[in-house]
């Protein structure tokens, strides 16, 4: 007993120190519980995010969105959330369509982005450079606010069809009003009272002078070319290899590419390149 007193303790302390080692090793590491979301609270935020996006009813050519400033193709079907850049190549053509029926187009060689500003949805596009034409539907015959950015224009919107096309990089705009009613403000100088613009009636906005008088579209001519060139791609979304069928047609228009390459996201077919041209002379002549 003596023994066990003075030696026995030291190893039954040793014998439970490597069980005790051995249970806890067992025990799985603890992890942070991630909290429950209840399924009303998901199918909130799936309804708050689709609200907020525009989808694509349309598109033919080069459309892409910037991710970490590497462009995506769109195709038919696809959304575009708040915050993203849409660009489209020299052929791009896409139509949107938002939660309430509006609907947006941008031209080829164009650039904007969507809701820059999430917490206000009634900022509705940031055009940078291109064309883009709205279509901005009534609540109940309600005016429906909504807001278009250039560099050098604010645009108000209740319920109109209208374009917006920045010309250059010292973001000179272009509004051409097809029906209803825009107010025009000057996003860089003091901004006053702002040039109210009726159908049939367009301004010009330039970066560094005060908002001109608005100007009657005489005989419709700039709307009737906006509308030719809208015509133009229309037609080759509608009858181009690939694109869609007129209105009732079910092949959607093929994702945008590139000459040599698709960009990340492409399923559209590619075009092989064609094959070079005979030899124009100069060499020897052919053996005979």
């Amino acid at each position: 007993m003596t023994w066990g007193r003075k030696h026995g303790w030291p190893i039954v302390g040793s014998l439970l120190a490597v069980t005790v080692g051995v249970s806890l090793a067992q025990v799985p590491p603890l992890r942070p519980q991630q909290p429950s979301v209840p399924a009303t609270g998901q199918a909130q935020g799936a309804n708050h995010a689709g609200a907020a996006a525009a989808r694509v009813v349309a598109l033919v050519g080069q459309v892409s969105i910037l991710r970490d400033s590497v462009p995506w193709a769109l195709e038919v079907g696809d959304s575009v959330f708040p915050r993203q850049v849409i660009v489209t190549g020299p052929d791009g053509f896409a139509r949107f369509q938002l939660a309430d029926g509006s609907t947006f187009e941008i031209y080829p060689n164009s650039r904007a982005t969507f809701r820059s500003n999430p917490g206000n949805w009634r900022h509705l596009v940031e055009v940078w450079l291109g064309r883009m034409k709205f279509r901005i539907q009534r609540w109940n015959g309600q005016p429906n606010p909504n807001r278009v950015d250039t560099p050098t224009a604010v645009i108000s919107v209740r319920g109109t069809a209208f374009d917006v096309e920045v010309s250059d990089d010292e973001g000179t705009t272009l509004v051409v009003v097809d029906e209803g009613q825009v107010a025009v403000q000057h996003k860089l100088l003091p901004r006053g009272e702002p040039r109210v613009l009726n159908a049939g009636e367009w301004i010009r906005v330039y970066r560094g002078q005060p908002l001109a008088q608005k100007s009657l579209d005489k005989g419709s001519v700039l709307r009737r070319a906006l509308q030719a060139i809208a015509e133009a791609v229309y037609t080759g979304i509608y009858d181009s290899p690939g694109g869609s069928q007129r209105p009732g047609g079910t092949t959607p228009p093929s994702g945008g590419g590139v000459p040599g390459g698709g960009l990340p996201g492409d399923t559209g077919p590619q075009t092989p390149p064609p094959p070079p041209p005979p030899d124009a002379g100069g060499g020897p002549p052919p053996p005979p």
